[in-house]
């Protein structure tokens, strides 16, 4: 490939030593036609290369006054190389010098002729192609101006509110190309976008507070700046100076709750996306006999599923291995289904890749991380769900959520729900239970199926944070939770 193609192709601004990079990448022209990779692999070793084009953009803005705009392009790259005992990784910025750093790497193990039987090297998948699906819509090719121009607009909106003490907006996009090459002949390149803001607002009257969140976030630029999302925004004031006025405090026992899709995707991602990646397992008896495929886990409505090729903040049509991106059932009819696979865990396990090695970005390792992972709708109306309950409540929205084994979500708005009907806002600290428990004790589903995309923040594990991920869900109802 030439290099005006490649630049054509990653439609980002590179610097000049990564410009200068290209000439390294042809030193053995006849071992790169062998495995279809522009760098010389060391016989005796599986060895990969990740090599990342970023252009992002942040921007921060307090009560209408801009107090940061800060763009950004560069370039890096993460090589492995793996001789069956050990892994053997290097993180460049300087990208001439990958051909080196192979070489390096390799000259710390020791080959191994019998690399290809390895487990863990029969996990990898081989795929090859350019997938770039935001070629011609760079959020990279948007001016100062227009992305400045997205939170102005919304200044009028945040200041007509009399309750609103202070507010301040974050916007953020990003533009991502991968290439990734291995030994066993990986040849790919594809693409990653994303743009969003989040408004922090908070309200008080006389010694009541609250603070209130506004989430926009698509993959394309012009998502932004539909009408739409100025309706919403004015609604979740709304929404929010009702709470602050009205909310009432909870009654503390075990009662029906009724989660929102946004409450039902985080409760899905915390409390048992995380136990479904595979890397706990290692070493962990224990969890292995706990996690057994077939098992009964949840409520026979019950489908939870991760999946890297929905659209949005949790896009990974190929991780950052080369392994597809597939759609992975966890749970499927209240039954253990499935979990998320690095090569390193398939291997072990004895299992396939699904497509949930991620890295934060090139700096790091790819460690088994979720995508897109979200409860699958059932038949009812939400309406349906909330006439059905006596005495219980409604969660819309959390501040966050966490769990393994046990869980805890920390609502922001809550309402009671009283004989079918939402009587009116509840102060809520938290919802709590184990994990098995509540999702035996799912009993309705509602017909529609909403995705959360948060334009800022993401997914934390070990020390790579924040990673972008999509969640979400149908309204969930569940006949009994500890509420607090």
């Amino acid at each position: 490939m030439k290099r005006r193609d490649f630049l054509k192709l990653t439609g980002l601004a590179m610097t000049c030593a990564a410009l200068n990079s290209w000439e390294s990448f042809a030193k053995d022209p006849e071992a790169a036609k062998t495995v279809n990779s522009p760098f010389t692999f060391p016989n005796g070793f599986y060895t990969d290369v990740r090599i990342e084009e970023c252009f992002d953009t942040l921007i921060r803005n307090k009560m209408g006054e801009l107090e940061e705009f800060r763009e950004r392009p560069y370039i890096g790259a993460f090589i492995r190389v793996f001789d069956g005992k050990r892994w053997y990784t290097s993180s460049i910025s300087n990208t001439d010098q990958i051909q080196k750093e192979i070489d390096k790497l390799a000259s710390m193990g020791k080959p191994n002729p019998e690399i290809s039987k390895n487990p863990i090297v029969e996990a990898f998948q081989v795929n090859s192609g350019t997938f770039l699906k935001f070629t011609g819509s760079e959020i990279s090719k948007i001016s100062r101006k227009e992305k400045t121009d997205v939170i102005e607009r919304l200044v009028p909106i945040l200041n007509s509110s009399k309750l609103m003490k202070s507010w301040k907006a974050r916007y953020n996009d990003v533009r991502l190309v991968k290439t990734f090459y291995s030994s066993l002949g990986s040849n790919l390149v594809h693409d990653f976008q994303s743009a969003g803001y989040t408004v922090l607002m908070s309200f008080s009257e006389g010694d009541k507070t609250f603070d209130e969140k506004f989430d926009c976030s698509g993959s394309f630029f012009p998502f932004l700046l539909e009408p739409q999302h100025e309706k919403e925004l004015k609604e979740r004031i709304q929404l929010a100076e009702d709470f602050l006025k009205n909310a009432k405090p909870v009654k503390s026992g075990n009662f029906p709750v009724i989660l929102s899709p946004m409450a039902a995707g985080i409760f899905a991602h915390e409390s048992f996306g995380h136990k479904s990646e595979a890397d706990f397992m290692i070493g962990d008896e224990a969890m292995k006999k706990e996690w057994v495929i077939g098992k009964k886990v949840g409520s026979e409505i019950l489908t939870i599923v991760d999946e890297g090729n929905s659209m949005g903040r949790g896009f990974v049509p190929f991780d950052d291995e080369g392994a597809k991106a597939q759609k992975t059932f966890l749970v499927r009819n209240g039954i253990l289904s499935g979990r998320l696979h690095s090569a390193k865990t398939a291997g072990l396990l004895q299992e396939k890749v699904t497509g949930n090695a991620r890295a934060l970005n090139f700096t790091f390792d790819p460690v088994v991380r979720m995508t897109t992972t979200y409860i699958e709708p059932g038949t009812s109306s939400k309406e349906e769900l909330i006439s059905k309950i006596e005495e219980g409540y409604l969660i819309e929205t959390l501040n966050h959520g966490s769990g393994m084994s046990t869980f805890t979500l920390a609502p922001s708005r809550s309402y009671l729900i009283q004989k079918g009907k939402i009587v009116g806002p509840v102060q809520i600290s938290v919802v709590s239970g184990t994990v098995f428990e509540t999702l035996n004790l799912i009993d309705g589903l509602s017909s529609n199926l909403e995705m959360t995309n948060m334009a800022t923040g993401g997914c934390g594990k070990f020390d790579q944070f924040p990673l972008p991920v999509s969640f979400g869900g149908p309204y969930v109802s569940v006949k009994s939770m500890k509420v607090q």
